[in-house]
């Protein structure tokens, strides 16, 4: 079982009306999940670490409020919202019409395509539309039939994806009686067996796998397949918030909003991701 990790944020200032919990004068607790570099990992000493956690430090000294990041494991990340463990996530959640019907999104501070990770020995390093990006909302014929292009070379394989994610939706939709796919509780679970020879591809965020890529003992894997985005794969990354707490939610578009008019956004992801994840209006 792994144990909770905390790590204390900025204080800026006194704490602003922008949310029950900051009205008050009580710390505003924000889980990420401490597993999914570079998004949000565990460093030294238990140290979380990552893009989401520079940022969750910056929006907090916008907003000037009391910020403390929590781990909490993926598949229980929303209950325990809901269940008032803590108020917000900033976890490489993507906003999707499944997750709103449970909780609040702020607007996007991030939007980055899936792609698949193989070894540069394996057939499938030749997969159909390396290198061409779609979206299943503006481009959903041209989209379906990129996907339905690579299928004949993933027949048979056998995809790891992390479990109730818009990944392992997405596979399950797209690939289900083409590959066998198989589901982990971690990105690092999956990227171990596929070093390790037990899976033939990794289907994941691409920032993900960029992460995975800079890894010494990764050096001999690519990432391929075009890059999709939009549809079930949601609208971009937001902070999740629990239904009705309404002023957290503004306070929290607010500081995105003005993160992203001043390149901080962009900042950060090229420091974690080496491309720009930014969203675009």
């Amino acid at each position: 079982m792994k144990f909770i990790k905390t790590v204390s944020l900025a204080i800026v200032g006194t704490a602003l009306a922008i949310g029950g919990a900051a009205a008050q004068g009580k710390t505003v607790k924000i889980a990420t999940e401490g597993a999914y570099a570079p998004w949000n990992f565990t460093g030294a000493g238990g140290k979380l670490e990552g893009f989401e956690i520079d940022l969750a430090n910056d929006l907090c000294a916008r907003m000037k409020i009391k910020c403390e990041m929590v781990a909490q494991d993926w598949d229980g990340i929303i209950p325990a919202l809901n269940a008032k463990k803590y108020d917000a996530i900033m976890a490489g959640m993507s906003i999707t019409d499944e997750r709103k019907k449970v909780i609040d999104f702020s607007v996007s501070y991030a939007n980055s395509p899936n792609g698949f990770l193989v070894a540069k020995s394996s057939p499938l390093a030749k997969m159909p539309g390396t290198g061409e990006a779609f979206s299943l909302n503006s481009q959903k014929e041209a989209a379906e039939k990129a996907i339905d292009a690579v299928k004949p070379v993933l027949k048979g394989k056998t995809i790891g994806v992390q479990g109730s994610t818009i990944h392992a939706a997405f596979a399950d939709k797209y690939f289900k009686g083409t590959a066998d796919v198989r589901e982990y509780k971690t990105t690092e679970q999956h990227d171990l067996d596929l070093a390790a020879g037990r899976i033939d591809a990794v289907l994941a965020d691409s920032t993900a796998i960029i992460g995975t890529l800079e890894k010494p003992e990764f050096k001999d894997y690519v990432m391929v397949g075009p890059s999709i985005t939009g549809g079930m794969l949601g609208n971009g990354v937001g902070v999740g918030v629990r239904k009705g707490d309404v002023e957290l939610k503004k306070g929290f578009d607010e500081a995105i909003r003005a993160a992203v008019a001043d390149g901080t956004i962009t900042k950060l992801s090229k420091k974690w991701f080496k491309i720009d994840i930014a969203p675009r209006s």
